[in-house]
């Protein structure tokens, strides 16, 4: 097997190891292809597979795509073709785009655009991604390999499970025009201009919507949202500039202007407070 040795300025050595190259006019081609990055320090920090490589000048194109990324979280990501700028070091991905974090974390999409200098995943497509309980969806994307951050630009849609047990199992959907952020890490959400939460007979609207998960108990510990507040159950409605919903006791508290108040029996009591 042919080994040829890569040191690209800022981005540490890479190994490229296949057969003997194939010469053609257009360039070297490879059957069966495998590159490796290393950091500064001599750790492994990714690698690339692929089933055939053409090398055209400073670009490799390869098919059958299968990537691992060694950073503070492994990850897999896969694609039916991508091409790799050897002078930057960055990787473009096309078709069934598909990231798995180490903690099941997923993201599919048409295509991605991996900067290896600044650690970050791109597109401008349409999003799927999928976070246990959650599925959020969108246009254009950013975020770390690892997914355990990532902001979706526009058209988002979240549905997500509320109820940790699974007899009583309760969904949400939240829409918002963009953008929207999720910091797995922190266990934090952010939903941001025109956003609309409906669960069941209650519809929640707001300027800006902030949400804190509970991981061990699955389901939602503290929601926060501002901006023209309207809650609607049936037919009535709740005007405010704040609401915070409280998942240990299901209250949720209106404040800012409050111009109705509602109260019902159960978990489900509406508290308002003055300014």
């Amino acid at each position: 097997m042919k080994k040829i040795l890569f040191f690209l300025i800022g981005l540490g050595p890479w190994i490229f190891a296949g057969p003997a190259p194939a010469q053609d006019a257009a360039g070297q081609q490879f059957q069966g292809f495998n590159l490796q990055g290393y950091s500064q320090d001599g750790q492994k920090a990714w690698a690339v597979n692929g089933s055939k490589a053409d090398i055209l000048g400073d670009k490799i194109k390869i098919s059958d795509v299968a990537a691992e990324s060694y950073g503070e979280e492994k990850m897999n990501l896969t694609a039916e073709s991508g091409t790799i700028n050897q002078t930057d070091g960055n990787i473009h991905l096309e078709k069934d785009v598909v990231i798995t974090s180490q903690r099941g974390t997923q993201l599919t999409t048409d295509s991605l655009d991996w900067n290896r200098t600044a650690d970050l995943v791109k597109t401008k497509d349409p999003v799927v991604i999928t976070v246990k309980d959650m599925t959020l969806t969108g246009e254009g994307m950013e975020a770390k390999p690892g997914l355990k951050t990532a902001l979706i630009e526009k058209n988002v849609t979240a549905t997500m499970d509320t109820d940790p047990k699974p007899e009583e199992k309760k969904t949400v959907t939240i829409t918002c025009d963009g953008p929207m952020t999720l910091d797995h890490s922190k266990s934090y959400a952010v939903f941001e201009d025109h956003v609309v939460a409906i669960q069941e007979d209650q519809t929640l609207k707001a300027d800006r919507m902030e949400m804190y998960f509970d991981q061990e108990q699955k389901q939602i510990k503290e929601m926060v949202c501002s901006g023209h507040v309207v809650i609607i159950r049936g037919a009535n409605q709740s005007f405010a500039d704040k609401a915070v919903y409280s998942g240990a006791d299901k209250k949720l508290t209106l404040s800012g202007r409050p111009k109705l108040i509602l109260l019902t029996e159960g978990n489900d009591a509406f508290t308002s407070l003055g300014n």
